[in-house]
Parts: C-alpha cells; sequence; structure tokens
C-alpha cells in the first residue's frame, strides 16, 4: 500500500510541477491542449470516484471529515473544469 499511495503522489505532484513550468505550453501548443484533455478527463474520474465509488459513511455524519469531502470535492470540480476548459 505504501508504494502505491507513493506513486500516486508522485503523479499529483508532478502533474503540478507540468503545470507551474510548462502553463504557456499547455495552453498554446496542440500537445499541451491534449495533455490538458487527460488532465482533465484524470480529475473528472477523480471526482466521479469521490460520489459513486467511496462510501459515503466514510464521512456522512462526522463534521471533520464532511468538510474535507465537500473541500476537496470542489477542488477536484475546480480541476477537472480548468483543464477541459484549456483542452476546449
Amino acid at each position: 500500500m505504501f508504494v502505491h499511495t507513493f506513486f500516486i503522489a508522485l503523479t499529483v505532484f508532478l502533474m503540478g510541477l507540468l503545470c507551474l513550468t510548462s502553463s504557456s505550453e499547455l495552453i498554446e501548443t496542440l500537445l499541451g491542449k491534449k495533455i490538458a484533455l487527460g488532465l482533465g478527463l484524470f480529475w473528472v474520474i477523480r471526482l466521479f470516484a469521490q460520489f459513486f465509488i467511496f462510501p459515503s459513511k466514510l464521512w456522512k455524519g462526522k463534521q471533520f471529515e464532511t468538510i474535507i469531502h465537500i473541500s476537496f470535492s470542489l477542488l477536484w470540480f475546480y480541476f477537472s473544469s480548468i483543464f477541459l476548459i484549456i483542452a476546449f
């Protein structure tokens, strides 16, 4: 589980690094738009998983967990929207 979590964290870190160091290329080039589409789909799938794969009993009725659930859902919606806007 540790190795799996490490590679997920590494992937998300590298996505962020790509956005910080190559934002103009992502926005202005055809390859960048294709990468943005892929990143947008990644975050849409993650947002879908938040509501339809993970059980709501993990956060329902728990104040802190509900706040985190809502906050990250909004964050993933934002990421999805931005990347898909860039792609199209």
